[in-house]
């Protein structure tokens, strides 16, 4: 994200054990994994309003959607059961006992490709369109609790190609020949709910589905890599929002670690990656957040699917993927002539290597550097050479000496001599005629750079060549080479701030450079709040191995994506576009859902904020006026929901009302203490009153709309008010294990109740009076008596957050949504009866790391069901029921 920081986690910083879902306990090596135990197959006998994984007699896997894309045209295969919602599927009655199979994912139907009636064509994901190859007749298989499943089309069934039990065998149309590669077990997905202490709990895949609301980027993509190997596998990594895979035929990003969960919050920070050019299956990402002493150590996530699944190796030492330098690398990196063997750059470890597929891992003792180097940066870049040559660079955040080499396949090092001095090497690339291209700064970056250069090594006969395009008050950062024509070369420069930064481009190897960004178009549209700038922090960029003119780099806010990059080779206009869709990197200060109004609003670090009109379509800019670097907190008046206000820093004002649900804003004329900033704000039930805490003061109120200001009476430094949702005079702070109240309007504050625990006070819409405690490890509390006494609900073990939403049919009380641990299973969790009893709505794999922590959590008051969580780097998720 675009926080230059080595301090404390940016903004405010489990799994379940079940019946039909058992955590295993493992060394802390793996990361766990789960079992799925025998469910009883439901046959011929369908439910309708459930969901089904399809399992292959033969092979025992499971029906599956590839990549979990959502684009038309994805082939159908067998997978190992992952409880994903790619491998869930909706039998939707057509008449006649035939079928739509709907998949969960992407609400696609599987048809036949081209609607083809022959012996062996595929099966796919397509747009539902009525086709009678979509339609399928369920059949019993005698004797058995299986099925087959009959094209209405050419009355063909469905079969796993050739009788395979491999992974991602496809599935077909072939003619019946009672193979138990032809026949499937429909078995039903389960909710998890419990209900009162000691409640069992069941489970299987979430009963939600879960998405974005879209912002599209908004924080630093920090690397892009293309497999070699395999067309179209591509990766991103990001400073503290994981990793992504692209989506060739959708043509967007899958996330890969929503699984890490609040414990994990650490390893969301991506610091490298690295995708095998033997076995494009495997990928490594090297993890953590900060190397900080409060934060844990780093870990090696390997995966041998693409990153469908990932087995864990801790580390001994911590990475820093939100730090300065996260901008540079690869660090982590695969021998090409044997691909088990991987070495691993560290910021403040030196040099480490796995031979063992990234399993185990040990110190390289012969390489020089072990600690930070001069800079405490260490090292910024780790590459082989060519498959064969037994050669690695290593590029070292040191002025002096930053490049080191071995011949001779990691056991022994020298500095390369002749090198250049002054500067880091940012990236190095070496091209199959082992010349190597270095991009330097004389900072770390992504911030603070005021010179660089770019430079070629031929090591044949040691020459050191300065073949920069350009000089200035800026560096040089993203590099890439492209393998099918070695000569062409592209870079960007760093934290050139005017006029803008630079995409410079060789099809000669350096001796002559193209200056792309006045020869480019630009098409915001995918994500209008980026513009049409080239942007800022460009040190990801990667040309495709397949495909010269498909180009993208990344930015502190996102992705530009060309297909015709390689135009202005003869002349030619290049067209980019926003490379980002998918990839939601955004961390969340706030969020409100008023009635009627706006679907969603926001407020959050880096972007300020944005109003949200459509779950389904991109926002038109971000909140302005003022536009803010951060927002810190936001509400709306719950008896006047067109009236809000929102707080925070880096505007013209640090704080705003608005009168039409935040369509337009005006900053507030003054502000309580001119020299402070950010804080906590309340609005009154009625909008007359607001109340604000800037960070490190005491509370002030407010009721001309900010223009003038008067300190609140009876409490303290940071105490964090809430309004009460019914009375406009009556606002709550709970400080101190005391919760304050006051009927005046905010003027003061005078204690209700004592010796509570800490924790984050809410107000339930429309009743007056009516406040919950989500008081951590010492669980849930209520009260109906404006604070005066509170009950703790027994069922709820701990409570990180709560939220209230739309009523359920027949119910007269809020839904309430719980981040928060319910008879020992953690979760984000949905009551419709006042907290007797819960239903766990996320599942192990949407976790989202520190959700707990950062506490964010509201319904939607118009829509029952649907709940907002706030994340700490990957944007708002919404969940809607299944």
């Amino acid at each position: 994200m675009n926080n230059p920081t080595n301090g404390g986690r940016r903004g405010r910083h489990r799994r379940r054990w079940t019946a039909t879902a058992l955590l295993l306990g493992v060394p802390l090596a793996v990361v766990p994994y789960l079992l799925f135990a025998q469910e009883d197959s439901q046959a011929a006998t369908v439910d309708g309003d459930a969901y089904y994984r399809l399992v292959s007699v033969r092979s025992g896997k499971v029906m599956d959607v590839n990549g979990m894309s959502t684009a038309d045209g994805t082939r159908i295969q067998q997978w190992t059961d992952q409880n994903t919602a790619n491998q869930q599927w909706k039998l939707k009655p057509t008449g006649d006992g035939y079928y739509e199979l709907v998949n969960r994912n992407s609400g696609k139907v599987l048809g036949i490709a081209g609607d083809s009636t022959a012996q062996a064509a595929a099966a796919e994901q397509q747009t539902d369109s009525s086709s009678t190859s979509q339609e399928w007749r369920i059949d019993d298989v005698s004797g058995s609790d299986a099925v087959t499943f009959t094209s209405r089309r050419s009355g063909q069934v469905l079969d796993v190609s050739g009788g395979s039990t491999a992974q991602g065998a496809p599935v077909i149309q072939y003619p019946s020949r009672g193979s138990t590669n032809q026949q499937w077990k429909l078995v039903k997905t389960a909710e998890t709910r419990t209900a009162g202490t000691g409640a069992q709990t069941t489970a299987a895949a979430g009963p939600y589905v879960w998405k974005n609301a879209q912002v599209v980027g908004g924080g630093y993509v920090t690397g892009l890599v293309f497999n070699q190997k395999e067309k179209g596998l591509l990766y991103a990594r990001t400073d503290m929002g994981g990793a992504y895979r692209w989506d060739t035929a959708a043509e967007q990003w899958i996330p890969l670690t929503d699984w890490l969960g609040e414990k994990d919050w650490n390893l969301l920070g991506i610091d490298a990656l690295a995708t095998d050019p033997v076995d494009p299956g495997r990928l490594y990402l090297a993890t953590g957040t900060y190397t900080n002493e409060w934060a844990g150590n780093g870990a090696i996530l390997r995966s041998t699917d693409r990153g469908r699944t990932f087995q864990r190796t801790d580390l001994p030492f911590k990475l820093g993927g939100n730090e300065p330098g996260r901008g540079a690398g690869e660090r982590l990196v695969i021998d090409p002539a044997n691909h088990a063997t991987l070495l691993l750059g560290t910021r403040k470890n030196g040099l480490w290597r796995s031979t063992d597929y990234g399993v185990t891992w040990s110190q390289v003792s012969s390489f020089p550097v072990k600690g930070g180097a001069s800079t405490g940066a260490g090292i910024s870049f780790v590459t082989y050479g060519p498959a064969g040559s037994n050669t690695v660079y290593v590029g070292v955040n040191d002025t002096s000496t930053s490049l080191y080499r071995s011949t001779d396949g990691g056991s022994s090092w020298q500095a390369v001599s002749g090198q250049p001095t002054g500067q880091m090497p940012q990236h190095g690339v070496v091209t199959g005629d082992g010349t190597l291209y270095l991009s330097y700064s004389n900072s770390i970056g992504p911030m603070d750079a005021t010179a660089g250069s770019v430079w070629k090594y031929t090591p044949a006969g040691g020459a050191w060549k300065n073949i920069s395009p350009s000089q200035g008050g800026y560096g040089f950062s993203g590099l890439a080479v492209d393998p099918q024509k070695p000569s062409t070369v592209m870079v960007t420069t760093l934290d050139r701030w005017w006029p803008e930064d630079e995409i410079y481009r060789t099809t000669d190897g350096g001796t002559t450079w193209k200056a792309l960004a006045d020869k480019s178009q630009r098409d915001a549209s995918g994500a209008p709040y980026v513009g049409t700038h080239t942007g800022h922090w460009m040190t990801a960029l990667a040309i495709d191995p397949f495909d010269a003119g498909h180009v993208l780099y990344g930015t502190g806010n996102a992705i530009w994506r060309s297909k015709d990059a390689n135009a202005s080779d003869s002349g030619g206009t290049s067209h980019w576009v926003s490379g980002a869709r998918g990839l939601e990197e955004t961390s969340l200060a706030d969020a409100i859902a008023p009635p009627g109004g706006a679907t969603v609003i926001t407020s959050m670090g880096d972007q300020g904020g944005f109003r949200h009109d459509s779950l389904t379509e991109v926002p038109a800019g971000r909140l302005t006026n003022p536009l803010m670097s951060s927002s810190t907190d936001i509400d709306f008046a719950q008896s006047a929901p067109a009236v809000m206000v929102r707080v925070g820093t880096g505007g013209a004002q640090d704080g705003a009302y608005s009168t039409d649900g935040g369509i337009t804003w005006n900053g507030f004329t003054a502000e309580p203490v001119p020299s402070a900033n950010s804080g906590h704000v309340a609005l009154a039930a009625d909008g007359s009153t607001i109340v604000w805490a800037e960070s490190g003061q005491a509370p002030y109120r407010s009721t001309d709309k900010g223009a003038s200001w008067s300190k609140v009476s009876g409490l303290g430094t940071d105490a964090v008010v809430v309004a009460d949702r019914s009375s406009a005079n009556t606002f709550y702070a709970l400080t101190g294990g005391t919760l304050n109240a006051s009927t005046d309007g905010g003027a003061t504050f005078t204690p209700r109740a004592t010796n509570l625990p800490a924790g984050r006070l809410t107000a339930v819409p429309g009743i007056n009076g009516d406040l919950w405690i989500a008081g951590g490890g010492n669980g849930l509390l209520h009260s109906t008596d404006g604070g005066r006494s509170f009950t703790t609900l027994g069922s709820v073990k701990s409570a990180s957050a709560l939220g209230f939403g739309k009523a359920a049919p027949g119910a007269d009380y809020q839904a309430l949504y719980l981040i928060g641990t319910v008879d020992s299973v953690t979760g984000v969790f949905r009551s419709t009866d006042k907290g007797a009893t819960w239903l766990r709505v996320n599942d192990d794999a949407h976790q989202w790391g520190a959700i707990g922590s950062l506490g964010i959590i509201t319904g939607d008051p118009d829509t029952y069901g649907r709940v907002y969580i706030g994340t700490n780097g990957r944007g708002l998720q919404y969940g809607d029921p299944s």
